[in-house]
């Protein structure tokens, strides 16, 4: 897709979803900080599951900084990865305790700062979080956006945020990066891809990667 090309279909998918909110469940930027770390590899309903109780436990940093790992993973053990994340989780508690005063940081320098952090989900938090412009790229985002051509086969997420960022108008970004899982989870999905009826000028773009490849943290 050149960039005229590209533009109209993403503009298609804003028009699809023009009100597409987060999918996790979680009332504060320590929860969301929380809830997108335990979302890697891992479905959203899954994470929703195990949250209540998690955030019952450690409703802040302080608590959670003060608790044993093996403490944490019994509230996670349901999810990909929990030993790991339970671990990262109880050192990002202790680190936003001692180095920002419990309070969740807005900057990408900061956030990539505290364990297990990478540029996706600092995005994502910055957007839910402090509704801060930017474009997250997940599994399902690269695989969408690499599949069209709109960034070459071999991107790496960032060059792919930098892509879509450069592309779109800034008061889009939030919107498209919600829309954009949207679209990978209900249509280009990575096993059956298919497009809605509406958008078949855009089917002949389509080239589903043979290895679709993470964008996780």
């Amino acid at each position: 897709m050149n960039d005229a090309q590209a533009k109209d279909f993403l503009n298609a998918v804003l028009a699809r979803y023009p009100d597409a909110q987060p999918t996790l469940n979680a009332r504060n930027p320590f929860e969301i900080l929380v809830a997108v770390m335990l979302s890697a590899q891992t479905t959203d309903v899954a994470v929703n599951a195990v949250t209540p109780k998690l955030f019952a436990a450690y409703p802040d940093p302080q608590h959670m900084a003060q608790a044993a790992v093996p403490q944490i993973e019994h509230y996670i053990d349901r999810l990909g990865l929990y030993h790991n994340k339970a671990k990262y989780l109880q050192a990002l508690s202790a680190k936003l305790v001692t180095d920002f005063a419990g309070q969740v940081p807005q900057t990408y320098k900061a956030l990539t700062s505290l364990p297990g952090v990478g540029r996706k989900t600092a995005t994502v938090v910055r957007t839910d979080a402090f509704n801060i412009p930017g474009i997250a790229v997940d599994t399902h985002v690269s695989r969408i956006i690499r599949g069209f051509g709109i960034a070459p086969a071999a991107a790496t997420p960032d060059q792919i945020q930098a892509r879509l960022e450069a592309l779109m108008p800034q008061a889009t970004w939030i919107t498209l990066h919600r829309a954009l899982i949207r679209v990978g989870r209900e249509w280009l999905t990575a096993k059956k891809p298919q497009l809605p009826p509406e958008w078949q000028r855009f089917a002949p773009y389509y080239h589903p990667l043979k290895k679709a490849g993470t964008a996780n943290d």
